[in-house]
C-alpha cells in the first residue's frame, strides 16, 4: 500500500509540475519597497515545482560574490537550520525538523504537501539537538564538537541573557542556566512560557531573541495553515510575534497578521526590531512577495485576510473589513516565494562594500513558483535604518544545472571574527562567507 501511494505521489507530482503556472514577472519585479502585485491567480491545482533535495558532491561548494570567499566551517551535520553566537565566540547550531503533527498531514492536500516537502529535503525525523562548534585556533573551521542540548522538541531559535539561555522548541520556550565556556549543559531547561503547538502545527519554528535591555523576550510564532483553512480558531496567538517578560512570563501579542516570522534582529541605527515573513501561496508564481519589515508594537500586518496592506485574499471566510482597514504593509519585499527565513545585520562584519549596512537574508528557496526562486543568500543595502536600493547576492549556486537542490540556505549570523556564517539544512553544513584573501 506504502508502495502504491509513492507510485501515486510521483505520478500526480508530475502532473501537477505540468498543470501548474508559471510566472510572468521577475523576482526583481517582486522585490523593494513597492513590489508588483498582480492579479491572484488561483489554479485548480496548485503550482508544485520541487527543487528535489541532493546534497553536495564531493568538492562543489557555493559560489560567493565578489570580494569575497566561501568555506566550509563545520560538516557532517544533521538537517541544522538555526545559529547563535555565544560571547566567547562559541557557535550553537540548532539539529531540528518538523515534530510530529499528524492533524497537519490530514485529508489528501496534507498528505500531498508532507510528500512533497519530504522531496524538498524537509521529511527527515528531527535530532532535537543543539549543537556547539568551537573554532579555537581562529582558522575559520570548527575543530571542536560538542552535543550541547539534547532531548528538545524541534528547538529553533536562541539567545543569551546574562547565565541564562533561552531555547524556543515548538511548543514551549525554555530557559537554562549556562556557563560560560562550557560545552554541555546536562541540568534540566524550565518553560518560561507555552507556545502554541500541538498535533496541528503547521509553521511549527519558533525564534527568539532579547530587547536591548534584557528585560523581554520577542517570540515569532507561525501560523497554523496557509490562509486559515483550519479554521481561524486553530490560529490562536499565531502569526504573531509574542512580547514576554522574562521575570515572569507573563505575555502579549506584540504585532499580528504576520503569516510566519522567522528571522529577528534589531538594526543598529534605529534599534527596531525587523522580522523576515513568508507570506502565502497557491494564487500564482508571482503572489505573495515575502518580506522583511520592521514591526511595530500592535500593528497588524493583513494575514489572513489581505497581503501588502490591504490587498484582500478572497479566499479567507468570513472577511474582516474593519481588520483589514488596520493593515499596514511591510517595508520590503524580498521576491514571491523565496522562503526567506534567515535575517540578521551586517553590524560586526568584516566583509567589504557593498555589504557593509543592512542585512543579510537567508532565503530557502521555493515549491510553489515556476521558475524556481530563493536558494541564496542576499543582502539588502540600508540607509538611515531602512533599505535602500536593490538587494545584491551574496552566496549563490545553491541549485545545480538540473534544478536540483544541493544545499538550502537558513539561518544567517555574524561570528565574532565578523565572517557571515550560513545553516544549510539540505548540504547538512555551516559555510562561512569571509573578505577574500
Amino acid at each position: 500500500m506504502h508502495k502504491t501511494r509513492l507510485a501515486l505521489l510521483i505520478m500526480l507530482a508530475g502532473t501537477l509540475a505540468a498543470c501548474g503556472e508559471t510566472s510572468t514577472l521577475q523576482v526583481s519585479d517582486g522585490t523593494g519597497p513597492t513590489p508588483k502585485l498582480p492579479e491572484p491567480n488561483k489554479t485548480l491545482i496548485p503550482t508544485v515545482n520541487i527543487a528535489p533535495a541532493i546534497g553536495w558532491p564531493d568538492g562543489v561548494k557555493p559560489t560567493a560574490a565578489a570580494g569575497t570567499q566561501v568555506t566550509a566551517f563545520a560538516e557532517g551535520l544533521d538537517h541544522p537550520r538555526w545559529l547563535y553566537v555565544l560571547p566567547n565566540g562559541d557557535v550553537l547550531v540548532a539539529e531540528t525538523n518538523a515534530p510530529p503533527k499528524p492533524d497537519d498531514s490530514k485529508g489528501i492536500r496534507g498528505w500531498v504537501m508532507e510528500k512533497v516537502m519530504g522531496r524538498a529535503g524537509a521529511g527527515v525525523p528531527s535530532p532535537n539537538r543543539i549543537t556547539l562548534l568551537r573554532d579555537a585556533d581562529h582558522d575559520g573551521v570548527a575543530e571542536t564538537r560538542t552535543a550541547f542540548l539534547e532531548h528538545l522538541n524541534s528547538p529553533f531559535g536562541m539567545a543569551l541573557v546574562g547565565n541564562d539561555l533561552y531555547v524556543a522548541d515548538s511548543d514551549k520556550l525554555l530557559r537554562f542556566a549556562y556557563q560560560p565556556g562550557e560545552t554541555a549543559i546536562k541540568s534540566a531547561g524550565t518553560t518560561v512560557v507555552d507556545l502554541p503547538g500541538g498535533p496541528l502545527n503547521h509553521h511549527w519554528t519558533k525564534n527568539v531573541v532579547a530587547s536591548q535591555d534584557g528585560s523581554k523576550l520577542y517570540v515569532s510564532v507561525g501560523s497554523n495553515s496557509n490562509v486559515g483553512e483550519n479554521g481561524l480558531e486553530a490560529e490562536q496567538g499565531r502569526a504573531a510575534i509574542w512580547e514576554v517578560d522574562r521575570a515572569s512570563g507573563q505575555h502579549r501579542i506584540f504585532a499580528s497578521g504576520l503569516r510566519n516570522p522567522n528571522g529577528m534582529a534589531w538594526e543598529p541605527q534605529s534599534g527596531k526590531l525587523w522580522t523576515a515573513v513568508n507570506e502565502r501561496d497557491e494564487i500564482g508564481s508571482d503572489l505573495v512577495p515575502d518580506y522583511i519589515t520592521s514591526v511595530k508594537d500592535g500593528a497588524f500586518y493583513g494575514w489572513p485576510f489581505s497581503y501588502y496592506g490591504q490587498h484582500v485574499d478572497v479566499r479567507v471566510t468570513p472577511q474582516n473589513p474593519e481588520l483589514v482597514a488596520k493593515a499596514i504593509a511591510p517595508d520590503y519585499a524580498v521576491g514571491p516565494h523565496t522562503a526567506s527565513l534567515g535575517l540578521t545585520f551586517a553590524e560586526g562584519s568584516t566583509l567589504p562594500a557593498p555589504f557593509t549596512h543592512g542585512a543579510f537574508i537567508g532565503q530557502h528557496g521555493s515549491w510553489n513558483r515556476k521558475p524556481h526562486s530563493g536558494y541564496k543568500v542576499i543582502f539588502v543595502p540600508f540607509e538611515g535604518g531602512q533599505p535602500k536600493g536593490q538587494p545584491v547576492d551574496v552566496l549563490t549556486g545553491f541549485l545545480d544545472k538540473d534544478e536540483k537542490a544541493m544545499g538550502r540556505p537558513v539561518g544567517v549570523v555574524i561570528d565574532k571574527q565578523g565572517d557571515l556564517l550560513v545553516a544549510d539544512d539540505v548540504g547538512n553544513k555551516v559555510w562561512r562567507v569571509s573578505a577574500a584573501k
